[in-house]
């Protein structure tokens, strides 16, 4: 890891790590596991990840079982600098990340962390794979296999392979169950909402909220916001999922209208250009506009410094820019994702189950490696029931067991007519 000017304090970040861990018992139980048999021997990993008391537990974890992990940020604004210093030198691993690391840095960092010819990589947002396939191309050919974390990054994995050029198997964690019930709902949900709060101290009781994407995300931070007393609006392109926000009980209108009376809009599609120069020409005074989609580019930034006639730090990460006409408006993160930016991103709770995806889907990657299809693949039914059923363990929570006949009942073709 590159020395930073402010040495982190790698003691608070072991003693964070060991915080989430406490909080992570499906995690810890594979890692168990792990450490006995050792199913990823051998194995060179790359991560492009979060780095944060809870994605170190995953490096560790896959540690354990044998692997040599080499860990990129995906995101800047998500690095927490004694988190990265622990891993470095108390762990041994390999740490490129320095939160608000520019872009010519990040990109040496991915650079590095492909050096260690990867046999799989650990990506959020597909920045590992777009990396070698533009130009670490010389590296493809020892991988086996990937996974993915988020929807943006899976959209962009199946256009590569729609187009027969993805070079390897990856699982899109995000189809979990596990997953898309849990951190893309509840997760997101919560840190969105902890992140705005906390930059801004606003009173989100009786605020307008415009929430624009009413997928798992979506739904999650329109979900908390109505819980916390907000008048919430959906915008969406879909007619499905516009559909079921309305008989969810939102409000459903198009940005152009939400604009007009919205106080507080986040975005959450995956998509580009979603809140753009004819939006904020339409906003309120004092508007707060927010990301918690992977990307930067959900918000128009470009426009918004286009519109302004002055820019200048409101408090810490939101800044405010002034239009011709004396409007406000408030840009969080400079349109990077809220949650980690502003907020510490999922409680570890939730990061348990994603991370036990990831582990679990790098050994099923390995124990099949050059048997499976270069395409986008879900995470095995087995694996999203066993994190399932590790994490209501953990809670103490018991179910029923289909007995010998309802199994039989269930499996046949002629009864129940």
């Amino acid at each position: 890891m590159s020395k930073p000017k402010n040495p982190p304090n790698a003691i608070e970040g072991n003693r964070r790590i060991a915080w989430a861990e406490r909080s992570m018992p499906v995690l810890r139980i594979v890692r168990e596991r792990f450490t006995r048999q050792r199913p990823l021997a051998g194995q060179r990993i790359a991560a492009c990840l979060p780095v944060t008391p809870e994605t170190a537990n995953l490096v560790l974890t896959l540690q354990a079982g044998g692997a040599e992990v080499t860990l990129c940020a995906s995101n800047p604004t998500s690095t927490q600098d004694d988190v990265a210093a622990s891993l470095a030198g108390d762990f041994g691993v390999a740490t490129h990340a320095e939160r608000d690391d520019e872009a010519g840095r990040r990109a040496e960092n991915l650079d590095r962390v492909l050096s260690c010819r990867p046999t799989i990589t650990l990506d959020d947002g597909a920045e590992l794979v777009t990396a070698l396939h533009d130009r670490r191309r010389q590296f493809l050919g020892g991988v086996v296999g990937g996974t993915e974390v988020t929807t943006a990054g899976v959209i962009r994995l199946r256009s590569l392979a729609a187009r027969g050029q993805l070079s390897y198997p990856i699982v899109a964690i995000n189809d979990a169950v596990t997953t898309q019930l849990f951190e893309s709902r509840h997760g997101t949900g919560q840190s969105t909402m902890d992140g705005i709060v906390r930059a801004t101290n606003v009173l989100l009781a009786g605020m307008p909220i415009v929430v624009a994407g009413y997928g798992w995300v979506g739904k999650g931070i329109a979900m908390r916001a109505r819980g916390l007393g907000a008048q919430v609006t959906v915008c969406e392109v879909s007619p499905v999922a516009a559909l079921e926000a309305c008989m969810d009980g939102f409000r459903v209108l198009p940005m152009k209208d939400a604009a007009r009376e919205g106080q507080v809009f986040i975005t959450a599609t995956g998509s580009t250009g979603v809140i753009g120069a004819e939006h904020f020409a339409l906003m309120p005074d004092n508007a707060l506009v927010a990301n918690a989609g992977h990307y930067d580019v959900e918000i128009d930034v470009e426009a918004l410094v286009g519109s302004s006639v002055a820019r200048r730090s409101a408090r810490e990460l939101v800044e405010e820019f002034e239009l011709a006409d004396g409007r406000l408006i408030h840009l969080f993160a400079g349109g990077r994702i809220v949650q980690l930016a502003t907020g510490e991103g999922h409680p570890a709770t939730i990061m348990d189950m994603s991370f036990a995806n990831q582990s679990l889907s790098a050994e099923y990657l390995v124990a099949r490696a050059g048997r499976l299809d270069a395409t986008v693949l879900s995470v095995p039914k087995d694996i999203d029931q066993q994190v399932a059923a590790l994490k209501l363990r953990s809670l103490g929570v018991r179910i029923d067991e289909l007995t010998a006949e309802q199994k039989r009942y269930l499996a046949s073709w002629s009864e129940g007519a």
